[in-house]
């Protein structure tokens, strides 16, 4: 991962987030939509994982939340940080209800026009429910200090950085979150205390 930038008013203590998306699965790989079902990390989605470990050994986390769902569990354990993992059930990914398991292009072949960002998927979770549900751990992390880890997923995790620098849910179309890439959230207090994105989708 590129050198971090220093950012106006961040101290010791400041808040900083590291999201990191967990390795490539069997079903990331062929654009599958993965919420609930429990696909492990392929071999390389592994090393990608293994890869991240000599970045996160340099900063010290107060904090580590993972989403409960294994994929993530195992990044979190493979990137070194297993033994500080606390399971945070709101990282989980999105509800696809009915579309788990499906791609984009065959959702669209039924339904033409569907955007999971503004319609979210049949029997699962709405944009509304995602973006009260991603609010929630918002809010916790506005309440801690210091680099704070969180392993997530894709959908979900431009959710909540959209959410952390108060844009709409729909927002999150506008980004892109590949496996096992750190992306930061923080803190602008040079500038009153505003949320900020500080780097998106970068690879180790």
């Amino acid at each position: 991962m590129p050198h971090q930038p220093h950012v106006p008013g961040h101290g010791k203590d400041a808040l900083r987030i590291f999201l990191i998306r967990h390795g490539q699965t069997e079903w990331s790989q062929s654009g599958r939509h993965t919420g609930r079902s429990e696909i492990p990390l392929t071999a390389a989605g592994e090393q990608m994982a293994r890869a991240l470990a000599p970045t996160l050994a340099q900063v010290a986390f107060s904090h580590v939340l993972t989403s409960p769902r294994q994929r993530a569990r195992d990044t979190c354990a493979l990137a070194g940080l297993g033994a500080l993992a606390q399971v945070e059930p709101d990282l989980a990914e999105w509800d696809y209800g009915d579309d788990e398991g499906r791609r984009s292009v065959e959702i669209l072949a039924e339904r033409p026009g569907w955007n999971i960002w503004t319609d979210g998927c049949l029997g699962g979770e709405s944009p509304a429910q995602v973006s009260a549900r991603a609010d929630r751990p918002v809010q916790r992390l506005r309440t801690l200090s210091g680099n704070v880890a969180v392993f997530g997923h894709g959908h979900f995790g431009r959710a909540l950085a959209v959410r952390w620098v108060g844009l709409p849910l729909t927002a999150g179309a506008s980004l892109l979150l590949d496996p096992a890439t750190v992306s930061m959230l923080g803190i602008d207090s040079a500038h009153g205390a505003i949320p900020v994105i500080e780097r998106w989708n970068a690879p180790v």
